[in-house]
């Protein structure tokens, strides 16, 4: 074999490396390609959530409000009529005391 032969094989090998080398890079190019974009999406789906997580707290929480001002309003409404139906009492006990004070 001469040294021509054994150039041109090396060189023919090289091509053949350089070819393999720059296809393994571009497949390395598609698949960071196609991680990041799965990460982005995984990103969105889970600020997606993150937002509706927070909206349905936000409801709840809204609802707990409403509800506990409700029961506070009922109550704060009970002890109304209670305290008025006491004041009633003590009126009428009072007038019929001064009543009897008054008249034989």
């Amino acid at each position: 074999m001469d040294a021509s032969r054994v150039l041109s094989e090396l060189a023919s090998r090289e091509q053949a490396l350089d070819q393999q080398i720059e296809q393994a890079r571009q497949e390395a190019a598609r698949e960071i390609e196609a991680a990041e974009a799965e990460a982005a999406r995984i990103m969105r789906d889970a600020e997606e959530q993150a937002r509706q997580m927070t909206a349905q707290h936000a409801q709840r929480l809204s609802e707990e409000t409403a509800q506990i001002r409700q029961q506070a309003a009922t109550q704060a409404q009970s002890d109304v009529q209670t305290a008025t139906a006491r004041n009633q009492q003590k009126v009428g006990q009072a007038v019929e005391t001064i009543l009897r004070a008054v008249l034989p």
